[in-house]
């Protein structure tokens, strides 16, 4: 249960979030046309970075579950290494939350169809999948400073 609330309930709660201000029929504008559509754009691409990087978050830790049981059976050495954090593939984890945002925005901007004063475009889940491609960059980069780090402290 601890798992749950740890892992899977925060992009739970923000799909719920993004699912709530997805259905609401009119939004606040900005004094500006230009404007309204600038600020909403990067509302979508933070909101969906923020979800991919939660997936990514929850496919991680998942990874350290299942390397954790492996290694209480002491089955695989890869298992080990995954618990030191040296993943084998975290390009897979980061392509599967990428998947994972994307389809929820495709989902979001359907059920966008159905909300009075609305409409879904595949400009907004393009928009969406930036944010979440940046996100994933982003952690790609953070990922790649704390192995360099850890390979400088033990080597000297």
């Amino acid at each position: 249960m601890k798992q749950f609330f740890r892992y899977w309930l925060p992009p739970l709660a923000w799909m719920g979030l993004i699912f709530f201000f997805s259905a609401q029929p009119d939004l606040p504008s900005a004094p500006g046309p230009w404007l309204d559509t600038l600020l909403k754009k990067i509302g979508h691409a933070l909101g969906y970075g923020i979800l991919a990087w939660l997936y990514l978050r929850l496919l991680v830790a998942r990874r350290l579950l299942v390397a954790r049981r492996l290694l209480v059976a002491r089955r695989l050495l890869v298992a080990r290494r995954a618990l030191r954090g040296r993943f084998r593939h975290p390009a897979a984890a980061r392509a599967i939350a990428l998947c994972l945002t994307m389809a929820y925005a495709l989902s979001d901007e359907y059920h966008q169809t159905f909300v009075p004063g609305r409409n879904g475009t595949l400009w907004d889940v393009g928009v969406d999948g930036l944010g979440a491609l940046g996100a994933m960059l982003l952690a790609q980069r953070l990922q790649r400073r704390q192995t360099t780090a850890r390979q400088e402290t033990g080597a000297q």
